[in-house]
């Protein structure tokens, strides 16, 4: 068999993508040996008073600063400073606070991009831009390969320090609480934003984060996140097994990360940190670009770990997800499962929200129309089971009866086409069959769609029928009378035998058995539900 050039030249290629992925994975596997080894070997060896003397590597790659009680060793802490705004900040000076007092450590600035105006940094400090660069190796860019040190300080702009021992105290903290739930240690930075110990509980099958204050002990606080200004301590082996492990805005993208893993962070009352620097910035207009880039920086961590809605300690909610303006936060549903269930996730909040909105919204015009209507399908479904649309559920139906759509202004008229009413809602007849749609907005096709039946014989039915099992006839004895029932916040209309009218159309123990629309596609793990 001869091999062309072409062929050869691909070969040569892909045996050259292999070599170089093999060599990149065993640098880094030989970086993270490195660094445990160099864990294990500091903790082997006996602390001197300082907890962190070394030998300081300079710019010539000699040795040169020896431990404070005469120990040879390397430093335990290397200082990171990641929060910080490139228009107007205090860097340099951070750096040589913490060089003049402890001149073994290393210091690590890290930027997404080169900063401009650029870093004044002293002897000593370095700058790690994250952003590739297509003339640099992968690890160039990699944090992990810049820290040799078994634990990390991360620090805020601003901050001085000024008692030198007040790192070993973190340390011996830290170190004091063993294998245990506390892998992070901090203390608080004075003259700023007073630091809170938070609970934060992050459930991403419902896309939702959650704050609540933390009591505090005796000798410090212990929880699962923070709020203010602190300085933080965690071993590197920790910090670098966070899947981002130094996004922004830090602790936000930090403690989201830890309190599923179910890590804590336990707040120390001293030894303090000081902070000059006050205000951190010098104008109302450089105050309000860093608000502003904080906030964009909050919105895309939040959607880039599929967090749509945040509860605040003070009770207010923060959005992330798909409003009026916004498309809905998934594609067209396949197979009656939308994407989002196949990642083990339920419908988003943002999107349950507009379908409440919308729901209340359409039953007010129904009812002040004289259109009877009744919870059909799921969403009754959800009505009795949570007084509320099913979590995972995409749309809400509502059954009319065909007789009164001539009573309501907004569907009388669709067969020519769709309205875009007063408050941004589109109605419209359905392309799909013959039934009412309204979504949310135009840009926003979160939908209530409205199923005519008309009666016969004692028996409601349509002329024309989808292939969901549960769009079937029903007797109309189960609409006489119709009954008010609790859904979404409002009082609705229903059945008024809920229990035999599911089981007519969905089967058996549909109540007490929650499924997914379509197991045959994906199931529900009841054990989670």
């Amino acid at each position: 068999m001869r091999i062309s050039f072409c062929q050869g030249l691909l070969t040569g290629a892909i045996i050259l993508n292999l070599l170089i992925l093999y060599y990149v994975s065993r640098a880094q596997q030989q970086m993270m040996e490195k660094r445990k080894e160099l864990g294990r070997s500091t903790r082997r060896a006996a602390l001197p008073a300082s907890g962190l003397g070394g030998v300081l590597v300079g710019a010539g790659g000699e040795p040169g600063v020896v431990g404070m009680e005469g120990h040879s060793r390397g430093p335990r802490v290397t200082v990171l400073l990641r929060e910080f705004e490139q228009f107007e900040n205090y860097v340099g000076d951070v750096a040589n606070s913490f060089l003049h007092q402890r001149p073994e450590l290393p210091f690590l600035a890290v930027a997404d991009m080169s900063p401009y105006p650029p870093l004044v940094l002293p002897e000593g400090a370095r700058l790690l831009v994250l952003s590739p660069s297509p003339d640099q190796p992968p690890q160039a860019h990699r944090p992990e390969f810049h820290v040799q040190t078994e634990f990390v300080l991360l620090v805020p702009d601003g901050v001085e320090l000024e008692q030198p021992r007040a790192i070993e105290r973190l340390i011996r903290e830290l170190e004091g609480e063993g294998g245990g739930p506390v892998r992070l240690v901090a203390a608080p930075v004075l003259a700023r934003s007073a630091v809170q110990c938070l609970h934060l509980r992050v459930n991403l099958r419902e896309w939702t984060g959650t704050y609540s204050p933390a009591a505090s002990g005796s000798s410090g606080s212990v929880c699962t996140a923070l709020q203010g200004d602190a300085v933080v301590l965690i071993r590197t082996e920790d910090l670098f097994n966070l899947s981002v492990p130094l996004g922004r805005p830090l602790f936000s993208s930090l403690f989201i990360q830890t309190s599923l893993r179910g890590w804590k962070v336990k707040l120390l009352e001293g030894p303090c940190f000081s902070a000059n620097h006050r205000p951190l910035f010098s104008s109302a207009h450089n105050q309000w670009k860093a608000d502003t880039r904080l906030k964009e920086a909050t919105g895309k961590l939040m959607r880039s770990f599929g967090l749509k809605r945040l509860l605040l300690p003070d009770g207010r909610e923060q959005w992330y997800g798909c409003s009026k303006e916004t498309p809905r936060c998934f594609g067209t549903v396949q197979d009656d499962t939308p994407d989002y269930l196949y990642l083990d996730r339920w419908t988003p909040p943002c999107c349950l929200r507009a379908l409440r909105e919308t729901t209340k919204y359409v039953i007010n015009i129904l009812e002040s129309s004289g259109v009877r209507y009744w919870l059909e399908g799921g969403t009754l479904l959800g009505a009795v089971r949570h007084q509320d649309i099913i979590p995972w559920d995409y749309d809400v139906d509502l059954g009319i009866y065909l007789e009164d759509v001539p009573n309501c202004d907004h569907l009388k008229n669709l067969d020519s086409g769709s309205l875009v009413d007063a408050n941004g809602y589109v109605w419209e007849r359905a392309v799909e069959g013959d039934f009412y749609r309204v979504q949310y907005s135009e840009a926003n096709h979160l939908h209530v769609d409205l199923w005519p039946f008309y009666p016969r014989n004692g028996i409601m039915t349509k002329d024309t029928w989808t292939e969901h099992k549960q769009d079937v006839e029903f007797p109309e004895h189960f609409l006489q009378p119709l009954v008010p029932m609790p859904f979404a916040g409002i009082t609705a209309y229903g059945p008024n035998n809920h229990k035999a009218f599911l089981e007519l159309k969905f089967g058996e123990g549909v109540i007490e058995n929650p499924q997914y629309p379509n197991p045959a596609k994906k199931r529900l793990d009841r054990r989670n539900s």
